[in-house]
């Protein structure tokens, strides 16, 4: 960790954030609800490092164990009085402006979750609930726009990407602004930020003005990859499902790049939530590309979901290899179909009702020792539901690679066991030992990777 230089400020919102009661502001005070103001302050700490090349929860905690955030209400609004933040969100004292936005969004999701979780206006036991929960959160957030025709990409990859292939995702995301596509993804560096920069420079070719480049994170992982400045609208959900939930309700088309874990999880939520019978017809352009260098990547990516999921998850996606332009034209016509889908059968563009999503993917998984082991993972499943406990597999990897919580389980009690029949294990043990032969596992400036699982075979279900 380099040497820490730190600084002492006083901030308000821009206009960006209503007046909090009174009651508010004791829920995020120290003296008041911990857990909400400690989830805060980790946010806080982790937009506040924005840019820095550090991609560990925990490193990050550690080192500005002595950072406070002293929350005020006034008369005219919120001040946030910062103790021994991080100095590079500053520029002679004043804070970027774009680091203040992202911190009083951060406030407001924060504050919005604590309120609905405890006046239980939404049922989140049921699936319905916590759909109306995520439509609820974004809507506060001002981030569903009715009437505007679809046009968000969400753009899913790697935090922690070769030279070559960051290069192409601003290829990439240049052919999307030059159509006047908007940007969604998970709001980090590396692929998160790739396609945002690309469409800056589209956008400004178009003169288009009112540019998206929307970052939806949760506190799990936002440490890990803290928002890029690019972001001009950053939401924070409350837990992954949740987000993965956003990402493709608010989402018209995904474009896929290479990545590790992370991005495999992605994958296979989407690839489950398409498959499931009342999806069927639903279109909902999905994308695969990178560079002519990652063609192993995408290849081994492709023939895993065959292995596991079968040729009709394979034609849920197009495959596209060092071509962006044909990436974008993909897409845009996609996102007209979908549009003329939508309209009838009278949907809303801003979010995808229609989009089935079984509970299983919805539930938040806890990554714990008993759970990861106890996961099942047989080709006897329906696929749709392999597909959910394969998610949950690559989740548990990326607690145990980079979130607070679980890389400190994997220091307590070693690697997670994964298990399951040979027709499944066999393909993901060569999925994830490719991930790690080609650093997809190993995070910028660390020590060579150590696993944190362990595959197990079962005999064949």
């Amino acid at each position: 960790m380099p040497t820490r230089h730190v600084i002492n400020a006083s901030v308000s919102p821009k206009g960006s954030l209503e007046t909090l009661s009174q009651r508010e502001v004791h829920q995020l005070s120290a003296a008041g609800s911990g857990s909400v103001y400690e989830l805060f302050r980790q946010c806080a700490l982790a937009i506040l490092n924005t840019g820095a090349r550090i991609d560990n929860a925990k490193t990050i905690l550690d080192a500005y164990r002595d950072f406070e955030v002293r929350i005020h209400q006034q008369d005219r609004g919120v001040r946030l009085e910062l103790l021994n933040a991080p100095a590079d969100a500053f520029v002679d004292g004043e804070m970027i402006a774009s680091t203040r936005e992202m911190l009083f969004s951060a406030l407001r999701d924060i504050v919005y979750t604590a309120n609905e979780l405890d006046n239980q206006r939404i049922d989140l036991s049921t699936s319905q609930g916590i759909t109306d929960y995520v439509f609820h959160l974004l809507r506060n957030a001002r981030t569903l726009r009715p009437g505007v025709e679809p046009k968000i990409v969400v753009c899913w990859g790697g935090h922690s990407i070769s030279t070559e292939e960051y290069k192409y995702t601003k290829r990439v995301g240049h052919e999307l602004g030059l159509r006047s596509l908007d940007v969604c993804t998970g709001c980090g560096p590396g692929v998160m930020k790739g396609p945002m920069k690309g469409a800056t420079i589209g956008h400004a070719k178009q003169r288009m003005h009112g540019g998206r480049y929307l970052g939806l994170t949760e506190p799990g992982i936002i440490a890990a990859e803290a928002p890029n400045p690019i972001v001009n609208e950053l939401v924070i959900l409350p837990d992954i499902e949740k987000r993965l939930e956003a990402f493709v309700r608010v989402g018209h088309g995904i474009i896929i790049f290479p990545g590790g874990v992370g991005t495999a999880e992605e994958f296979l939520y989407l690839l489950g939530i398409l498959m499931h019978p009342d999806n069927q017809g639903l279109p909902f352009p999905v994308v695969l590309t990178g560079p002519k260098s990652a063609t192993p990547y995408l290849q081994q990516l492709h023939e895993f979901v065959g292995a596991t999921l079968g040729e009709a998850a394979q034609r849920r996606y197009q495959i596209i290899i060092n071509d962006p332009a044909e990436v974008a034209r993909l897409m845009a016509q996609g996102l007209k179909e979908v549009k003329q889908f939508r309209r009838e059968r009278n949907d809303a563009f801003h979010f995808n009702w229609l989009l089935k999503i079984d509970e299983g993917f919805q539930r938040p998984f806890d990554p714990t020792h008993d759970n990861m082991a106890g996961l099942k993972l047989s080709r006897a499943l329906p696929p749709h539901e392999l597909a959910a406990n394969l998610r949950r597999a690559f989740s548990g990897i990326v607690a145990g690679n980079v979130k607070e919580k679980g890389v400190r389980l994997i220091e307590q009690h070693g690697p997670y066991e994964i298990h399951g029949d040979s027709a499944v294990m066999g393909p993901l043990d060569e999925l994830l030992q490719a991930f790690v032969q080609q650093h997809r596992m190993k995070l910028p400036g660390g020590a060579a990777y150590a696993p944190c699982y362990r595959v197990a075979t079962a005999a064949m279900a």
